[in-house]
């Protein structure tokens, strides 16, 4: 159980939730919300269950979270958004380019008619 009251506190920790918003949350006191993140005590299934909606998981993903898992997840998807973002800076450069190009060529035929 004490794998699992770590697993809480990290969840509770990444919401930026004191141990005293989650026990008013979960309708408990805060000393019983401390035994549950540090494993004193058992918690039944409809207390995990409550918990486990309380950070929008299943039970299951509960039991199951891990955070090297979680970070993997968040550094493709950091990956991925950095990639989009590179591509959108290649567009914007292009453009940038593009409408250099045109000024050039609007000076020039400016000058040719004066």
């Amino acid at each position: 159980m004490k794998t699992l009251g770590k697993k809480i506190r990290l969840l509770r920790h990444q919401k930026g939730w004191s141990q005293e918003e989650v026990a008013k949350r979960l309708d408990i006191s805060i000393p019983a919300f401390s035994k549950i993140e540090t494993g004193i005590t058992d918690i039944n299934l409809s207390r995990l269950e409550q918990i486990a909606v309380l950070f929008e998981m299943s039970v299951v993903q509960l039991l199951t979270y891990n955070e090297v898992e979680q970070d993997q997840k968040i550094a493709s998807e950091l990956e991925n958004v950095n990639k989009k973002l590179m591509d959108r800076e290649t567009e914007v450069i292009d453009l940038q380019k593009k409408v250099i190009e045109l000024f050039e060529e609007l000076r020039h035929k400016k000058s040719a008619t004066a």
